[in-house]
């Protein structure tokens, strides 16, 4: 095979904790890699032993936030194309195929985002915002990384993007507990980047900010035509919130 002709290598990265029931299916999906790192934050559950059974490198590194685990990831890689999922992102085939032949095809993107299918407690969320959720999953570490934020963060790159035209189906909820716990962990980091910005909690951010939130999803972004389970999720997330600044609050007058 000729220098021209040969495939781009493909890294595959995800930052872990406690993901045992999604390891073996995530890791089955993601077979086209050349390699697959895991860095793990000290899980308590079997996902490191699962991982390292189906050959997965997997690296521990202590949880401090989220574009500091990612970018530590990227740094582990040893090819210049990434995928970076989220264990609760499926692969179909449709989009495995889009990917191999993204990464070598000469159209001069450095970076590809996914479109997602958000569930939530077992439904497909069609509204609310979700419906044009999408996230940069494919990528060239030569020309990209993530950008600093705690929280939310996204990768910043140098040069095109595109869109994949094959979604991925997102399952961020396993049980209402575990969801909950997720945005509180979100709220918190959140109130962190405020803390060093000098940000003081007032009366807009406790009641205007949350209110705004739900209005915003459930109806501006017609969260409402989910039904129940648009209710309750425009309400818990409006609640994290309120729950950001009361952080923020409390971190001013040292308070745990």
């Amino acid at each position: 095979m000729s220098e021209n002709n040969k495939k781009s290598k493909i890294s595959a990265l995800a930052i872990t904790f406690n993901e045992e029931e999604n390891v073996k299916r995530y890791i089955e999906s993601l077979s086209f890699a050349d390699e697959i790192i895991f860095v793990d934050s000290q899980s308590t559950d079997n996902t490191i032993s699962l991982a390292e059974s189906y050959g997965v490198k997997v690296i521990q590194r202590k949880f401090d936030d989220f574009s500091n685990q990612r970018n530590f990831a990227i740094s582990q890689a040893k090819n210049d194309w990434i995928v970076f999922f989220d264990l609760d992102e499926i692969i179909s085939p449709e989009l495995e195929t889009e990917i191999i032949e993204s990464v070598n095809s000469p159209n001069n993107h450095v970076a590809f985002f996914a479109k997602r299918n958000f569930y939530f407690m077992g439904e497909h969320i069609k509204y609310g915002g979700w419906q044009n959720d999408k996230a940069i999953r494919l990528f060239n570490k030569n020309f990209c990384k993530y950008n600093g934020n705690l929280v939310h963060e996204i990768v910043q790159c140098k040069g095109k993007t595109a869109v994949l035209k094959n979604s991925l189906n997102h399952y961020s909820y396993k049980n209402f507990d575990n969801y909950n716990d997720k945005l509180n962990l979100y709220s918190k980091l959140q109130a962190e980047n405020l803390y060093q910005k000098k940000i003081k909690p007032n009366f807009y951010h406790f009641f205007i900010r949350p209110m705004y939130r739900f209005l915003w999803q459930y109806i501006f972004r017609l969260g409402i035509l989910d039904g129940k389970t648009g209710f309750i999720l425009a309400y818990v997330h409006s609640f994290s919130v309120y729950k950001r600044y009361l952080q923020l609050w409390m971190m001013y007058r040292k308070i745990d």
